[in-house]
């Protein structure tokens, strides 16, 4: 089997590698760190499986490559792909589910101790470059120095929209926290977790202090965060997107935090990754944004890697697994 991973680097970054697919028997791996889109056709000429994490396979770029019987997205997202050209040749599609869901869910609260506590703030004022330059803690007149509010979460209202993996392990902790959890979800009453409350989308925008976005990214949640449903949130409220950049109509929110509409938003995603210079959360107050490295703890990634390879162990057997496009 030719295997041709077209950006292996965001996956084992300088920690970790494919030895795990090299070690395969009867397979060719070719490795590209990173692959522009003008490359693609070339390096997979001949591939009989493509592993890829952001690199776009469309319909021409399948219809180009005959020998391609096998697609692996390193992601749980599989949008790089076009499923219905894969399936109309027969391709397997996989994707790698629910190996990130504690490292997302951990950054989700990451963020939320910060805009609550203050912890970027703090730090950096509490850092003494010289004796020129004291700390702020080290001139206080008091024991203590503070000047931003600080939040207790216990007793707060976490909204979650989608209850999937990630979103019950939000929920789990939001609730070990102390907090009310209430969200958005297709499950029925009977089968939500113990202490969390179905609600409807309006009742989640009015009544959270906390609401994270856990969906897929699909035509009807496109911009469902919108000058409407800001609106209807509390100027104290706290957003939170961890899932897709579209998600949210990223111009509304930055106008709503400019007036003091909303009281923090932290992301890990925006709508063009990388960061365009133009985009309106670069310049927005209390706007806290990651650069997309939920997914990106070292143990997540061995996992992806693991299940990679488990992926397609079981299509060389016969017996594909994690499939998408079935």
């Amino acid at each position: 089997m030719e295997i041709v991973i077209l950006d292996g680097y965001s996956v084992t970054q300088t920690d970790l590698s494919w030895d795990s697919l090299a070690a395969l028997p009867d397979v060719q791996l070719q490795v590209y760190d990173r692959t522009r889109p003008e490359q693609t056709i070339e390096r997979c000429a001949g591939a009989t499986a493509i592993l890829t994490n952001k690199v776009v396979l469309s319909a021409e770029v399948i219809a180009a490559l005959p020998s391609l019987r096998y697609i692996g997205v390193l992601a749980t997202g599989y949008n790089v792909v076009d499923l219905e050209a894969a399936r109309a040749r027969g391709i397997v599609v996989t994707n790698i589910p629910a190996y990130s869901t504690d490292s997302v869910a951990q950054l989700v609260f990451a963020h939320l101790l910060n805009v609550t506590n203050s912890v970027v703030h703090y730090a950096a004022a509490n850092h003494q470059s010289s004796a020129e330059q004291p700390s702020r803690w080290s001139v206080s007149p008091d024991f203590f120095w503070a000047d931003t509010p600080l939040t207790e979460l216990s007793g707060k209202t976490f909204g979650v929209f989608g209850l999937g993996n990630i979103g019950s392990a939000v929920a789990r902790i939001a609730q070990a926290f102390g907090m009310r959890v209430l969200a958005v979800t297709s499950r029925v009453p009977e089968a939500l977790p113990v202490g969390v409350e179905r609600v409807e989308w309006e009742s989640l925008l009015e009544e959270a202090d906390v609401l994270s976005l856990h969906c897929p990214l699909t035509p009807s949640t496109r911009g469902m965060i919108n000058k409407a449903s800001l609106a209807r949130m509390r100027s104290t409220a706290i957003l939170i997107n961890t899932g897709r950049g579209p998600l949210v109509d990223e111009q509304a929110v930055a106008e709503a935090l400019a007036e003091n509409r909303l009281a923090a938003y932290c992301a890990d995603v925006i709508s063009v990754e990388p960061a365009a210079p133009d985009n309106p959360l670069l310049s927005a107050p209390r706007c806290f944004l990651t650069p997309h490295i939920a997914w990106a703890t070292r143990e997540a990634r061995r996992r992806l890697i693991a299940i990679a390879t488990q992926n397609l162990v079981a299509f060389a057997e016969g017996h594909p697994m994690n499939v998408v496009n079935g």
